[in-house]
């Protein structure tokens, strides 16, 4: 009978201590680009909810095209935490019941903690001369762009330029006559920002590759200094970092808590300024006054201005048979 007690009591005990190492660690689903900002601002939370609860936390990353994260957190990947770069792909999540319905009112700032733009990098010396969207539908010139069906990047690209058009007064015949020459241009559409990153620098394929303003750094870190020119186009679109709990994982796991705390931390000087280092623009005004080094003056808009919301360009453009379809097969 001892025997068959400490066997149970031994059973009890290691289910409870999975149950706790569960309720003390998180996966963050996130999109491609930002792994290297997550990889530094785990360490500082890690450090801080230590120093403040009292807890070693430990924290996984899952990184993949933004909008392929969100089916793989639909179809069961157990994310504690999405961290995205569109609103849609998350407004996907709860309308399957799997974020809060109420997600952008759970955190401030629209629940975005940081901005982004779409910026573009050029090899070396910018041997093309490329300065603006215009040059980017010359003949002879190769562009490296994310699939708007599987990326925020390559959504943010696609509307950067079309906004482009619009705010120096053409019409969405005309906006949809540059796209259509713009991707005539791209030799291969990438899955996610990091893969586009691959094609234009491993693969050595385009001349020029429309990108997130925060890659420059993890381009800078992982490939040397000196390989592209940062090109801030005239006018560029406001890109939003969305964040949400996932509240399907952190019921059946006991880390609503933990969840909630990782996402608040993230408005914190210290996260705002590891975001900064890593070109995403903080929200924090006083942050953002620090880096304007790095932060250069562009013309932005936002998709809500120009296209009333990401819901509503992605109705338009990006469903199957929209715009983007249009466009894609035209070009080709």
């Amino acid at each position: 009978m001892k025997t068959r007690l400490k066997a149970a009591l031994a059973v009890v005990a290691l289910a409870a201590s999975t149950l706790a190492s569960a309720q003390n660690s998180l996966l963050n689903a996130s999109y491609d680009v930002a792994r290297e900002f997550y990889k530094d601002y785990n360490a500082a939370f890690a450090a801080h909810y230590k120093k403040t609860a009292g807890v070693d936390v430990k924290i996984d990353q899952a990184h993949g095209g933004s909008s392929a994260q969100a089916r793989a957190v639909a179809d069961g990947l157990d994310a504690d935490v999405v961290t995205m770069n569109t609103s849609t792909d998350i407004d996907f999540l709860a309308d399957r019941g799997v974020v809060a319905k109420d997600w952008n009112k759970r955190f401030p700032d629209n629940a975005a903690p940081t901005t982004s733009t779409m910026l573009f990098l050029t090899r070396n010396g910018n041997p093309k001369n490329i300065k603006d969207w215009d040059d980017l539908v010359k003949p002879g010139v190769q562009v490296v762009v994310v699939n708007p069906k599987t990326g925020g990047n390559g959504r943010y690209a696609y509307l950067g330029a079309w906004g482009y058009v619009k705010k120096k007064g053409g019409t969405d015949a005309q906006a949809a006559e540059f796209l259509t020459k713009l991707y005539k241009n791209v030799p291969v559409l990438a899955s996610g920002g990091r893969a586009a990153t691959t094609t234009f620098l491993q693969r050595n394929i385009g001349d020029v590759l429309i990108t997130f303003e925060s890659e420059v750094v993890s381009i800078n870190k992982e490939f040397g200094e000196g390989k592209v020119d940062a090109v801030h186009p005239s006018i560029s679109v406001v890109a939003e970092n969305p964040v949400a709990v996932v509240e399907r994982t952190v019921a059946k796991k006991g880390t609503a808590k933990l969840a909630k705390a990782y996402l608040d931390y993230l408005y914190s000087d210290e996260a705002q300024e590891i975001a900064a280092k890593h070109a995403l623009r903080p929200r924090s005004q006083a942050v953002l006054k620090r880096h304007a080094d790095v932060f250069k003056p562009i013309q932005l808009f936002t998709v809500q201005e120009m296209f009333g919301g990401l819901g509503e360009a992605q109705k338009v453009h990006f469903n199957d048979g929209g715009q983007f379809d249009k466009i894609y097969t035209v070009g080709k």
